[in-house]
């Protein structure tokens, strides 16, 4: 005990001579210098260490740190948005369309439809086209054999001869009148008989005319026939053309078929031209006055929703059937791609008014989040929420009136998985 009363006592002297040596001259100091224990400067120096440290980490120390994120970021890597199937489009004007949406069938337009008619009475020789072929306007399409056309070519031919014939005569006959060595009378003879067989082979022209038989190419087939000296059988051929180019899309005779006789099937083939088709609507009287010839008309499939177009109406029925108090419309659209079937169902919308716009989007980028209309703007790291006033719309796009601007791009498919990963940030 009383050691340590002892040891107390030296320390308390020696801080005592410590503050009288802060007093004195520096030779002085250096005379205590012994009295201070050696390991007193370590501990002064231990205990300046946490002052530093908070110092470090005071509030005037922060001030370098980079700032929060902005509220409504969204990070994901270009691999991510294409992965996720989200579409980015540019923002641009449009227009917004009023749409009266009613029910439609596809048919046929009726002025490129066309029946391949027999025209004569014979029989189904050959058949060169099936059902769905495609055929040229003026192509063979059949042919039968026929006794009256035999008849026709065979009436034509023999007219021929008896004027080329009787018009010898005649010149002759004027010949020989015009030099007094012959009667008037056997020249005027000469003349009718002359007058009578040119009426003939005009009368024979033009029953081939009105069998669509080329005159010249029956006098070209009748001496090939009698260079070969292979009869006369090939004059019986009625080679059968189609009216306009299409496609076969009905036959109704078989090879050996008997045609024109009452009874008989009057047409061998129905031919389509499919390039364009009509669209038939039915369109409510209430709907009428909205109505116009030429509007345009979006047809889509009622089962592929992948199948659109556009087409224009042409007619409006000035008749309303008292039934279904409903006006029968047509619309024209175009089918080169052969897309629409006639007899199948799709959807009409008729565009009955449009509005321009500064700045329209798809219906289906915007989500709403606390209230707000918010738009996804692509940024270079993802996209950032954006919160914007709209105006007017349609089934489709919206007209935005605050908020965007043209040329930004935002995302405009699957959006709801952008608010449901801001959703995972919140």
């Amino acid at each position: 005990m009383k050691r340590i009363f002892a040891i107390m006592g030296v320390l308390a002297l020696g801080a005592a001579l410590g503050g009288v040596a802060l007093q004195v001259s520096p030779g002085a100091r250096s005379v205590f210098a012994w009295i201070a224990p050696p390991r007193h400067e370590k501990q002064t120096s231990t205990q300046a260490e946490p002052a530093v440290q908070k110092d470090a980490s005071s509030p005037s120390a922060s001030k370098g740190e980079p700032g929060k994120p902005p509220d409504g970021l969204i990070t994901m890597a270009s691999e991510q948005i294409e992965a996720q199937g989200i579409e980015i489009a540019i923002v641009e004007k449009g227009i917004l369309a009023r749409r009266l949406t009613v029910p439609g069938t596809v048919t046929l337009d009726m002025d490129l439809v066309a029946r391949v008619p027999g025209r004569v009475v014979g029989t189904v020789t050959q058949l060169r086209k099936r059902l769905g072929d495609s055929v040229a306007q003026g192509e063979v399409v059949a042919v039968l054999d026929s006794r009256e056309v035999a008849d026709a070519k065979s009436e034509y031919l023999t007219a021929s001869v008896g004027f080329d014939l009787r018009k010898t005569m005649y010149e002759r006959a004027q010949i020989l009148w015009a030099k007094k060595i012959s009667a008037e009378q056997q020249y005027l003879q000469s003349r009718a008989t002359f007058l009578e067989a040119e009426l003939r082979l005009d009368l024979a022209r033009q029953k081939l005319s009105a069998l669509k038989l080329d005159p010249a190419e029956v006098e070209k087939a009748a001496k090939q026939e009698s260079a070969l000296k292979s009869g006369v059988s090939s004059l019986r051929e009625y080679e059968i053309r189609s009216l306009i180019g299409g496609r076969i899309i009905e036959r109704k005779v078989d090879v050996g078929t008997l045609i024109g006789n009452q009874g008989d099937p009057p047409d061998l083939y129905t031919v389509a031209d499919l390039s364009l088709v009509w669209i038939e609507l039915a369109a409510p009287t209430a709907d009428l006055d909205v109505i116009q010839e030429g509007q345009t008309v979006e047809i889509t499939s009622g089962r592929d929703s992948g199948k659109r177009g556009v087409g224009r109406i042409i007619f409006i029925s000035p008749l309303v059937d008292p039934d279904t108090r409903s006006a029968r419309l047509i619309a024209q659209i175009d089918n080169k791609a052969q897309i629409w079937r006639p007899g199948s169902v799709v959807t009409a919308r008729i565009v009955t008014k449009e509005e321009p716009v500064d700045v329209r989007v798809p219906r289906i980028a915007l989500q709403t989040i606390g209230g707000e209309h918010v738009v996804f703007v692509r940024t270079p790291n993802g996209f950032l929420r954006r919160a914007v006033t709209i105006g007017r719309s349609d089934e489709q796009d919206v007209e935005i009136i605050s908020g965007l601007s043209t040329g930004e791009q935002i995302a405009v498919k699957n959006t709801f998985l952008l608010k449901a990963e801001l959703g995972k940030g919140d």
